[in-house]
């Protein structure tokens, strides 16, 4: 180490002690703070200068209860504190993060942590909630106890670390002290319910509680926690959710649609019809546009996930879940991980970390793409308003928005449905351990951590726009516009196109689905990324009909029957369109194999779903 290297720091506790908010305050990182156990399930990094002026490393290390590390997301933690990362050398200083309102947890891997022999200071996190619920802790005797100084902060208040931040610098102008020697070993059972005992006598001496007494959060989950009450509500909330996705968005995904609309007549005034124009306006604008429009809806998708974090709902929803899920062979620790693929599979997928069962993570993983991810939403609103007419049920729901609830709840069914079957063709091996949640508090969410949510998602979808999606729509173009057809041709342009070809040759495959040669154009480039089959179908029938005078749906309307569009629909609930995807279940699984038994899986359960969605609306007559 030189001496301009900055000084290695490292945060560690427990899951929802406010570590990530620390994190935040000291190094101004624009990070997603989340309120449920599980949240930081990777290493971050970021920078920060003490008021002395040291320049120090923040590394925030996953959340545990123990070095133990039942886990993947645990295993990083223990690593890293052991000095056995591969790729990050043990912190020279440990900043031990403890909720103050509950601090067993936080106190018993401290005291763990000190057989580390690594030094450290124990931070007493979230003191001023603390305070106002009148619990007061004896800093002394918890030094005096674990030999270790111990300072208070609120991470989300100003001059919250001005304590943290005057002890740190000046421990480290007295110079931190050596590591001492390494007195740890993997507790087993019974040395962990005696490190339980012994937080909880240190507790007895050191923090006086108050009288019991009723908490908003209580009387909150009496309600929000009942076996029958609370699952309605949370149906209930996941149902508001999605009207909102479809309703809410509607004005605003106006003014985008006439915003684009006029900026295609402009290209067409001031452009001279051709191939220069087709481009502008077919590939360009009714591509990449006709997938922008539906940013509103991502972004009230992603604003309802945040707000339910934030106040501290998504364990609720966990433990509510936990008996369904665990009958359909997932563990309840899994509920987390599939909600939030409900926004991208990928950290879904990845969020899988804190499932200690390897067979339960495994399933989890297999089933989280079948989850509705907000990449479906512009196929959905697509084909839903094409097809599907605003008609109010019962005077408050709307007709389109049941439809795009039922799709979510399609995939939420199939998920079970398959973690099912999963159990039953797994080997078993031991039993799963029981679910072990930890309950936060309700929280007010901070705006500006909710805003900066929104704006990380909504630009990272404008960015997908700008470069996959408008690079395979380029490519859609081409295909649908070369080779020009020959000298006296009769026959529509696109006929002769190479995306013809493509399309009649995958039809026979996909004709007895519904599909029609259009689909398959549309479908195949979607394999990058779900949204590009609307781009592709814009750019496809926009090519077919001379320039894309008419809107996409209505187009739709007027070429497909009804049985075509449920069965595209129905595609797009299963099939696995997403590359992206595919490639962190590779990751995370270590081996090739579970991406293929994923992709041969899913393209499987959605041509038989589609063959019978299709044939059974052909019998209905809506074929």
């Amino acid at each position: 180490m030189t001496l301009s290297d900055p000084f290695r720091l490292a945060l560690v506790g427990p899951p929802n002690c406010g570590k990530t908010s620390l994190f935040n305050a000291l190094t101004g990182a624009r990070q997603k703070v989340g309120n449920y156990a599980g949240v930081t399930v990777e290493r971050k990094v970021g920078l920060f200068s003490s008021p002395g002026g040291k320049r120090i490393e923040l590394t925030d290390l996953p959340g545990t209860h123990s070095l133990r590390a039942r886990s993947p997301d645990e295993a990083v933690t223990r690593d890293v504190v052991l000095g056995r990362h591969p790729a990050e050398p043990a912190p020279q200083l440990m900043l031990v993060v403890v909720d103050a309102v509950a601090p067993r947890s936080g106190l018993r891997l401290a005291m763990e942590l000190v057989a580390t022999g690594l030094p450290m200071i124990v931070v007493l996190n979230m003191i001023d909630i603390a305070r106002h619920r009148k619990i007061e802790i004896d800093r002394a005797a918890l030094q005096a106890e674990l030999g270790v100084p111990v300072v208070s902060s609120t991470a989300v208040r100003r001059g919250g670390l001005d304590a943290l931040l005057a002890t740190l610098d000046a421990t480290l102008a007295g110079g931190v002290p050596e590591a001492g020697p390494n007195l740890w070993a993997p507790p087993d059972a019974a040395d962990l319910r005696l490190s339980h005992r012994a937080a909880d006598r240190l507790i007895a001496r050191a923090v006086t509680l108050p009288p019991e007494h009723d908490t908003l959060t209580h009387r909150i989950d009496r309600l929000l926690l009942h076996p029958v009450f609370g699952l309605v509500f949370l149906l209930g909330l996941l149902f508001v959710m999605f009207q909102a996705v479809f309703s809410w968005a509607g004005p605003v995904m106006d003014l985008i649609d006439t915003g684009f609309g006029a900026l295609s007549e402009l290209i067409r005034a001031h452009v001279p019809a051709g191939l220069l124009q087709s481009f502008l306006v077919d590939a360009v604008i009714g591509g990449v546009g006709g997938v922008v429009i539906f940013l509103p809806q991502i972004v009230i998708l992603f604003l309802f996930i945040l707000l339910l974090e934030d106040l501290g709902y998504m364990a609720r929803a966990a433990f509510l879940m936990d008996r369904i899920m665990g009958g359909a062979g997932l563990h309840g620790r899994a509920f987390i991980p599939l909600l939030s693929s409900f926004a991208c599979a990928i950290p879904g997928i990845m969020a899988t970390r804190v499932i200690d069962n390897p067979r339960d993570r495994l399933t989890t993983i297999l089933v989280a793409p079948l989850m509705t991810c907000s990449a479906r939403i512009p196929v959905y609103t697509l084909i839903v308003a094409a097809f599907i007419p605003a008609r109010p049920i019962l005077g408050i729901f709307s007709l389109q928005g049941l439809v795009m609830f039922g799709l979510y709840g399609a995939g939420i069914v199939s998920a079970l449905a398959v973690s099912a079957a999963a159990k039953f063709l797994f080997a078993r091996g031991e039993p799963s351990p029981p679910f072990m949640l930890d309950l936060p508090d309700y929280k007010i969410p901070q705006p500006r951590s909710v805003l900066i949510g929104l704006w990380t998602r909504a630009s990272a979808f404008l960015k997908r726009a700008g470069t996959t999606i408008f690079t395979m729509t380029v490519v859609i173009w081409v295909l649908a516009s070369f080779p020009q057809p020959p000298e006296g041709a009769t026959e529509p342009a696109i006929l002769y196109s190479f995306a013809a070809g493509i399309g009649k040759l995958l039809e026979p495959i996909l004709s007895p689905i519904g599909f029609n040669w259009q689909m398959a154009v549309a479908i195949v480039p979607a394999m990058a990324a779900r949204e590009i089959a609307v781009a592709g179908l814009a750019t496809v029938y926009a090519v077919s009909e001379g320039g894309g005078e008419a809107v996409l749906g209505t187009l739709l309307s007027a070429q497909w029957s009804l049985a075509t569009a449920l069965s595209f629909l129905v595609w797009f609930i299963f099939a696995p369109q997403c590359l992206s995807t595919l490639a962190v279940i590779r990751r995370e699984t270590g081996s090739g194999k579970w991406m293929w038994v994923t992709v041969a899986y899913m393209f499987a359960l959605a041509w038989v779903a589609c063959f019978l969605t299709y044939h059974l609306a052909v019998a209905l007559g809506w074929g």
